[in-house]
C-alpha cells in the first residue's frame, strides 16, 4: 500500500542545515535529453557556497566518469547506484557496488534477460547508451520510442520473472542483478568518498528527481524534492518526494537551487 504523504511546496524547506544535494539527471536537470543551462548554473552556484552536490542517474558509468570531471559535483553515481566516479585532485576515481566476481555472475544473468527479452518482446529496443554499460541492462521506453504503460509492466514482469530487479525512470527500464538502488549506491559513495554516515546526517542532505527509479531515494532520504513533472509518475512512487517546485525539469532544479542559496547567504 502507498505509503500517504503530502506534497509540500519548496519554500518551506528548510535550507540552513544543508550540507549536500542529490539530484537525479533525466527529466530532473534535463529537458529533452539536454542538461537545462538554468540547472547548470545551479549547481555552480551551490557549489560555490560549498554545497556537496551528487549526481545520481541510471545512465550509464561511462557517463559517469565524463560527469565527475566536468560537472561542479563531487561525485557522480551511475546505473541507478551499480558505481561511481570522482575526482581526486587531479585523479580520477572509480567504485562499484559490488565485488568483480558478483559483477560476473550480473552479467551472466543480464545477457539470460536480454535474450529473453529479444525472444518474447522483440519489437522491445535496448537503449541507445548501452556501449557505455558495465553493470545493468537498459530498454528504451521513452527516449527514441514510447512504449505505452501495459508494455512497460510486461517488460518489467519479464524481468523481474529471472530473479533481476527493475526500475522505470521516464526514458528506460532497467534490469538490475545486485541489490543495489540509488539510495544504497549514493550512501556507500558518499562513505567512500567523502566519510560520510549518512545514518548520522541525513537531515543534511537533500534528494531532488523526478520519476520511478527514484523511488529508494524519495523513500530514503526524509528532505526530498520532486521537480514538478513527478506529478506524471506518482503511480510509480511507494512514498513521494515531501516537497514540490512550481517548474519541472531544470528550471524546477534551479528554483530549488535559488531558494537554497538565498537561504545560506
Amino acid at each position: 500500500m502507498r505509503k500517504a504523504r503530502v506534497m509540500r511546496h519548496y519554500k518551506e524547506l528548510d535550507p540552513t542545515a544543508l550540507r549536500g544535494l542529490i539530484f537525479d539527471i533525466d527529466d530532473t536537470v534535463t529537458n529533452q535529453g539536454v542538461l537545462e543551462a538554468e540547472a547548470f548554473v545551479a549547481m555552480h552556484r551551490l557549489r560555490a557556497l560549498g554545497v556537496d552536490l551528487v549526481a545520481v542517474t541510471g545512465r550509464p558509468l561511462g557517463w559517469t566518469d565524463v560527469i565527475a570531471r566536468m560537472w561542479p559535483v563531487r561525485i557522480a553515481v551511475g546505473e541507478n547506484g551499480a558505481g561511481w566516479a570522482w575526482m581526486d585532485g587531479v585523479h580520477a576515481r572509480e567504485g562499484y557496488f559490488a565485488e568483480p566476481y558478483k559483477r560476473a555472475a550480473h552479467d551472466r544473468l543480464l545477457q539470460e534477460i536480454r535474450r529473453d527479452v529479444a525472444s518474447k518482446m522483440p519489437h522491445v529496443r535496448l537503449a541507445n547508451d548501452r556501449g557505455a554499460r558495465r553493470c545493468d541492462l537498459a530498454f528504451d521506453v521513452g527516449e527514441e520510442v514510447s512504449l505505452p504503460p501495459a508494455e512497460i509492466d510486461a517488460l518489467v514482469a519479464l524481468i523481474e520473472s529471472h530473479g533481476a530487479r527493475s526500475a522505470v525512470s521516464t526514458v528506460h527500464a532497467h534490469a538490475t542483478p545486485g541489490d543495489w538502488d540509488k539510495a544504497r549506491g549514493v550512501e556507500r559513495a558518499l562513505r567512500e568518498v567523502l566519510n560520510v554516515d549518512l545514518d548520522q546526517e541525513l537531515h543534511r542532505w537533500v534528494f531532488v528527481g523526478d520519476s520511478g527509479n527514484d523511488s529508494a531515494a524519495f523513500t530514503r532520504f526524509p528532505v526530498s524534492v520532486g521537480v514538478a513533472n513527478v506529478r506524471e509518475h506518482l503511480h510509480r512512487l511507494p512514498t513521494p518526494p515531501r516537497y514540490v517546485t512550481d517548474s519541472d525539469r531544470g528550471r524546477g532544479f534551479a528554483e530549488l537551487a535559488a531558494h537554497l542559496c538565498d537561504g545560506r547567504g
